[in-house]
């Protein structure tokens, strides 16, 4: 096994990519395929902070699209990071790895509240950590969560796991002729409305120096190559 790069990291999951070819709900396939490959760089000593989003369940932004309170669908969403935290949780735990879910809505019989110095404690011990419910504030996205997160627990850099092999200069879905970066700064990817994560994300990452390393986790051994540090993927920093 390779020799691990970095000593904490911040994992960035996408909800919907828990869906897998189901396009809604918990793909038990998909998430043992992720829970397998965390594992496998969790061995190699690497400290592991995780935040998932709930786009597989309920995305608020798009219900405010149709008319709902931006408040309270923005909540619902938090509440669908819950579920994935704990599916990925019971994933992680079939593995025999140590989890703790945090949350910042407090949910007492489901979870421990986000308090940092435990979270950091948990990482110390070897446990890894799921942040669930977002920031606990309406208007942000996990994005900006995993970012707040990251920084928080000192981590080294984020880990931002997608759909695509990282950062194209226009969507690869689309465009055939898509150009992959090896490596961009900050200003590049707000400039070029890229979409990595959100402004208010990549903002915090840039203020505070905050590496961030896009990659493809569809593709099997990724996850654990992303956690120990190898090149792969695109790295913003």
């Amino acid at each position: 096994m390779a020799e691990a790069t970095y000593k904490r990291v911040l994992l960035k999951l996408s909800g919907e990519a828990l869906a897998g070819e189901d396009g809604s709900g918990i793909s038990p396939k998909v998430i043992s395929q992720f829970a397998e490959d965390i594992k496998e760089a969790h061995d190699s000593g690497v400290q592991i902070g995780i935040v998932i989003g709930g786009g597989n369940i309920f995305r608020g932004i798009a219900a405010s699209a149709q008319g709902m309170d931006r408040a309270s669908s923005d909540y619902m969403g938090m509440l669908a990071t819950c579920i994935n935290s704990l599916a990925l949780q019971d994933a992680l735990e079939k593995f025999n790895v140590d989890t703790r879910v945090q949350s910042a809505i407090e949910m007492n019989a489901i979870s421990e509240p986000y308090i940092r110095r435990k979270a950091i404690r948990h990482l110390e011990k070897g446990r890894i950590v799921i942040f669930a419910a977002g920031t606990g504030n309406p208007y942000f996205t996990t994005d900006t969560a995993a970012a707040l997160r990251a920084m928080e627990i000192n981590a080294d850099v984020i880990l931002k796991a997608t759909k695509v092999d990282g950062i194209f200069d226009k969507d690869p879905m689309t465009n055939d002729d898509a150009v992959l970066f090896d490596q961009i700064n900050y200003i590049d990817v707000l400039n070029k409305n890229l979409k990595v994560m959100d402004s208010t994300a990549i903002s915090l990452c840039m203020d505070n120096k905050l590496p961030i390393r896009t990659f493809n986790l569809t593709v099997k051994g990724n996850t654990a190559k992303a956690i120990r540090g190898e090149r792969i993927g695109t790295l913003v920093d």
